[in-house]
């Protein structure tokens, strides 16, 4: 039995030390004392840890016993926090989605001997696990990933809901997207391109460009056409454009009243109580996965992945949850079986590339009722 600690108590990070908790002795940390209390309430059989995890020091320590660590900490504290964890020799799962470039913690990893597997949701995450296992089978020319979490129940005016906090939804909504349109690296303002597409079980979504390819820019250059794209109901996109031409995103200070406030504090207190997902509130994954290339006779191949997952009544786990942290678990039952064991940074594509990884981590899914369907031509 391992000794495992997940750092942060939120959605995914609970449903991570629970999953975890069957087969290892499992500790959640978390700053806020509500948030461990719950998932207590939850598994009794977890160790719960308050813990600032800004504190650097306090960090290094409280992880120092443990096998292995899983990351699950907001994205704007995510590369500082996967830095201290290397630089404490533990190998680690991430799945914080941070903006900085994790691969520029390669050297470091390598140095301390550390196994760091980032990024490893359901996207980033899963769609990179597929592009990895593909791109060694298939000489591949464009990838593109469609996904999105949606409620169930529509609420006007967003039909939105939040599995992660709204500063780090808002960023999406902001940061520029980055794809790759014939080899060229192309940079377009996020929420651009919105487009209509249809799903199964779902129906109408509208898709629009973000920021979502993160490593495989860097780590499949050689493929021409790339793209993510996030889904979301109809609608949400134009509420979103509003917003955001309005200022309410601004980081820069404004005076009300002769007080300094920064626009994008009051939007995210005001937008966390409107896009809250409550607890047991019902809500969906959507995503596609769609692969073009050539197979050795020269033959084209279209290959599509697509995901529709929903709320699990029966353990009470958000559909978000699932899909991104038991990818989180699969990999680090990777790690702990010894069927991956190379030291440095790695994103999902460079362990879904063998095919032992990836077998596994499908399988791990399905065992957790997660099932991706496949279509090959």
């Amino acid at each position: 039995m391992n000794n495992i600690i997940v750092l942060g108590a939120g959605m995914v990070g609970s449903a991570m030390a629970i999953d975890l908790a069957k087969n290892h002795k499992v500790s959640i940390a978390d700053f806020n004392k509500k948030t461990l209390y719950k998932v207590l309430k939850k598994c009794g059989d977890l160790n719960t840890i308050i813990l600032d995890f800004a504190n650097i020091k306090e960090l290094q320590k409280t992880i120092k016993p443990f096998d292995l660590v899983v990351c699950a900490v907001p994205g704007f504290l995510g590369f500082q926090t996967l830095k201290t964890i290397i630089e404490t020799g533990k190998n680690v799962v991430d799945i914080s989605f941070f903006s900085e470039n994790a691969l520029e913690l390669n050297d470091l990893a390598k140095k301390n001997n550390v196994t760091a597997i980032v990024d490893c949701g359901v996207a980033p995450g899963v769609g990179n696990i597929i592009l990895g296992y593909y791109n060694e089978k298939l000489k591949l020319t464009d990838f593109e990933c469609l996904v999105g979490g949606l409620p169930k129940v529509k609420k006007w005016p967003f039909s939105y809901k939040a599995p992660f906090s709204p500063v780090d939804v808002i960023e999406e909504y902001t940061r520029p997207a980055r794809y790759i349109e014939n080899g060229n690296l192309v940079v377009k303002e996020a929420l651009s391109d919105s487009e209509f597409v249809e799903f199964d079980n779902v129906g109408t979504l509208e898709a629009f460009n973000s920021d979502g390819l993160r490593s495989i820019i860097f780590t499949m250059p050689h493929i021409l056409n790339m793209k993510e794209k996030t889904l979301r109901y109809p609608g949400h996109v134009e509420y979103i454009k509003v917003l955001k031409a309005s200022g309410f995103f601004n980081s820069e200070p404004i005076k009300v009243n002769g007080k300094k406030v920064i626009p994008l504090d009051i939007s995210s207190a005001i937008l966390f109580n409107e896009w809250k997902l409550e607890d047991n509130e019902e809500e969906i994954t959507v995503m596609r996965i769609s692969l073009n290339g050539f197979d050795e006779t020269g033959k084209f191949k279209k290959i599509v992945y697509n995901l529709y997952d929903e709320y699990c009544t029966k353990t009470h786990t958000s559909s978000m949850a699932r899909t991104t942290g038991y990818t989180a678990t699969a990999a680090v039952h990777l790690i702990l079986n010894n069927l991956f064991n190379e030291k440095g940074v790695f994103p999902p594509e460079l362990v879904g590339k063998h095919e032992n990884c990836f077998n596994f981590i499908f399988n791990y899914l399905k065992e957790r009722n997660v099932h991706y369907s496949k279509i090959e031509n």
